[in-house]
């Protein structure tokens, strides 16, 4: 059940570092730790979590000791319930404690979820948590995808309510003022997809949000819309469908200029046309997705996290706890 959450004034937020889980990721922990110092480094105040012997160098930064790991291939669940005294638990109990403006992990998304939601617990009235991922949209701010995973199965009355959260978020991240609210669906039709994309529909239409619509699923990239709104299940595979596919064209980019004459003298010609879109498109340059509906911030990382993604992450997590976007979301179901 969700429980009455305490949010903290903006200006004590500033003064409190981000707490990152630095047994988080692929790359753990050299990558977490040197992304970490280089957010320091940029005047962002850090603070490890982990096992000393295992995290190793800290570059001078601080650490929390934990003495226990939730690794990739643990259960959530269950992981987040016997390993309590784990990097992931321990980072999510600073924010609750008023020690940690936001979190960032890299880890085992389940059980990150299942940390904050845990320690931080649910804003009052939200059904369910959900992730908010931006996804690149060259030339323009990133579309929010929610949910990008943390629910498989929803109900019409959990989409509308990620969709009024994933809004306040796109407001507090990228300042877009009543972002454009769209449904995804195999048509845009309002009468095509299962009985719970038309069910949302028809209560969307209701809502007073900037409603646009049915969107498909090539409306992920160069989207009419500033949100996308799914269930979990839909949005985790669209979400990774999309990634995969952006990673095999600029694979096949790749192999091709350079294989001759011809071909190196076109990629010198189209280089510095590409390399804008190549910016507007890294995964790294967006840091992570928030967990959107607790009582604290949460930033989930990609598993396979570079020194330059934790930096980003570690600063997204900072700008949205002292601009205030747990109490935007919270205000936004109200």
């Amino acid at each position: 059940m969700a429980r009455a959450v305490s949010l903290r004034p903006v200006g004590e937020l500033e003064l409190l570092p981000v707490a990152v889980d630095a047994m988080g990721g692929d790359h753990a922990p050299s990558a977490i730790v040197a992304g970490a110092r280089a957010a320091a480094d940029a005047g962002i105040a850090v603070v490890l979590v982990g096992p000393p012997e295992l995290v190793g160098d800290t570059l001078g930064l601080p650490l929390v000791p934990c003495t226990e790991v939730i690794s990739m291939d643990d259960d959530p669940a269950q992981s987040v319930r016997t390993k309590k005294d784990s990097s992931l638990v321990r980072a999510a109990e600073l924010v609750r404690d008023g020690q940690a403006c936001a979190m960032v992990s890299a880890g085992n998304t389940g059980a990150t979820m299942g940390s904050a939601l845990l320690r931080m617990g649910r804003l009052p009235s939200v059904l369910r948590p959900c992730i908010g991922a931006p996804i690149p949209r060259p030339g323009g701010t990133p579309v929010v995808l929610a949910d990008a995973g943390a629910n498989a199965e929803c109900t019409p009355q959990m989409l509308v309510q990620f969709a009024r959260m994933a809004a306040a978020y796109c407001t507090a991240r990228y300042g877009v003022e009543q972002p454009k609210i769209g449904l995804l669906s195999i048509g845009e039709e309002a009468t095509k997809g299962t009985p719970l994309v038309k069910e949302t529909h028809e209560l969307l239409l209701e809502t007073g949000l900037n409603f646009f619509g049915n969107v498909e699923g090539r409306d992920l990239l160069n989207s009419p819309v500033d949100v996308i709104v799914t269930d979990g299940f839909t949005g985790n595979v669209a979400l990774k469908t999309m990634e995969g596919a952006l990673k095999f064209v600029m694979g096949v980019l790749g192999d091709v200029i350079g294989t001759d004459d011809e071909t190196k003298a076109a990629g010198m010609t189209l280089l510095p046309h590409l390399l804008p879109f190549v910016g507007d498109l890294d995964p790294d340059a967006i840091g992570g997705a928030m967990l959107l509906g607790l009582g604290g911030v949460c930033i989930i990382s990609h598993g396979s996290s570079s020194a330059k993604a934790i930096t980003n992450a570690i600063s997204v997590g900072r700008e949205l706890a002292i601009g205030g976007s747990t109490s935007r979301i919270a205000a936004s179901i109200l």
